[in-house]
């Protein structure tokens, strides 16, 4: 006997849990994309989707994933034999630094391990060294989806002032828009990417640049920008089919406009809040359940840098591959996989896991899952220490 009939749970790091309004909103027929509604409402989208990430800037959208978001930040902003520096806190920020090698770029890569922050010091050290300004972007996650880490943009743009460099700020907001407090005006951010899969609360499909001034007078030294990642056209439309390079995504578009009402009704510091309430539930079961003879282990042990939208842990292994599978076939609540932590295919990889908690989500959600995954512990014999799921209520009910 299964208990997993019923409307299951989708806990991973994106993509994440579609409101019923966004589904309702994408189901119907295909608009007219050369007049009339669509065109009105594409244009609404604008000065939203600016103050989801808290910018006067610009903003692009691309029919991409996050991978491609990476590419068109950088093939507006560097050209091939250029250098990019890239700080890796997780395999995402290596993803970013590969991107860039395939297109030409020459990516140096400061590597700060699996389960720490960017260290600005060393940063700052790295761009004093640069007496010939050859690094032209600094590449950074803000959250790392692999291992849950957050940094600190705001100091990492410090660093780079206090180096005197001039250097583009380049963030990947792909996990933490709409999650974690992201400022790009105000932390001094050049260039923010995100998709639509994760906070925004839609299917994968969209990305999004979002490009400061000096982010656009990069663009203007570059001797061409393919036709279709030009941020330009995109950005200053002179027809629609420009914002998009070509055919709208017409569904997507709709949906989208129902995700930032919904953002919007709540209130961008109101979405931040309750990422972060939620969050720390989880951290109060997990703890808990990694006390005593527990097994378990959050990824990162200093609150302060664990993202809000996703955390990552470990079993020895292979209990997490266990327990992912038991939390799916048996109850209908899919936990994601570890990720970068350990070779694919190895032993090790089946000692990770992750949580994911971005987007469409409430308290039932996180304590339905919380008290499946403590479900799962007893039915497969896995030790963990008591009072994980009274430390989840705890936190929510004390919460400011």
């Amino acid at each position: 006997m299964t208990l997993s009939h019923g409307c299951t749970y989708l806990a991973i790091p994106g993509p994440s849990v579609v409101p019923d309004e966004v589904l309702r909103a994408m189901h119907r027929a295909a608009p007219n994309i050369y007049e009339g509604d669509l065109i009105k409402l594409t244009d609404s989208l604008i000065p939203d989707l600016r103050a989801v990430a808290r910018t006067a800037g610009k903003v692009a959208i691309y029919v991409a994933n996050g991978h491609g978001a990476w590419e068109a930040a950088l093939a507006n902003t560097v050209a091939p034999g250029d250098k990019v520096l890239a700080l890796a806190t997780g395999r995402f920020g290596m993803g970013w630094s590969e991107m860039a090698d395939s297109i030409g770029l020459v990516p140096e890569l400061l590597d700060f391990g699996k389960s720490s922050p960017v260290d600005p010091t060393r940063l700052e050290e790295r761009l004093r060294a640069d007496t010939g300004h050859t690094i032209k972007a600094v590449l950074a996650t803000h959250t790392d989806t692999s291992t849950s880490v957050v940094n600190d943009v705001a100091g990492i743009r410090a660093a780079i002032d206090a180096a005197g460099h001039p250097a583009l700020l380049m963030v990947d907001c792909i996990a933490s828009m709409a999650c974690d407090r992201f400022e790009m005006d105000e932390w001094g951010v050049d260039v923010a990417v995100s998709a639509s899969q994760k906070g925004l609360m839609l299917p994968p499909g969209l990305g999004f640049v979002w490009f400061s001034d000096k982010a656009a007078h990069a663009r203007t030294r570059l001797d061409r920008v393919s036709r279709y990642w030009d941020w330009g056209p995109r950005a200053d439309p002179d027809g629609f089919y420009q914002y998009f390079g070509g055919t709208a995504p017409t569904h997507h578009l709709h949906g989208l406009r129902t995700a930032l009402d919904m953002i919007m009704a709540e209130g961008i510091e109101a979405v931040w809040a309750r990422h972060a309430t939620l969050a720390r539930a989880i951290w109060a079961a997990c703890e808990a359940w990694s006390d005593g003879d527990g097994t378990l282990r959050l990824n990162i042990a200093d609150r302060a840098y664990r993202s809000h939208a996703v955390t990552a842990l470990s079993l020895p292994a292979p209990d997490a591959d266990r327990l992912r599978r038991w939390t799916e076939n048996e109850a209908g609540v899919t936990l994601g996989i570890g990720l970068g932590m350990a070779e694919p295919g190895s032993p090790e990889a089946g000692g990770f896991f992750r949580i994911g908690h971005m987007g469409h989500i409430n308290v039932p959600m996180i304590m339905g899952m919380l008290g499946t995954v403590e479900a799962g512990f007893d039915s497969l014999g896995i030790p963990y220490g008591a009072g994980g799921l009274s430390a989840a209520a705890r936190e929510l009910g004390s919460r400011a």
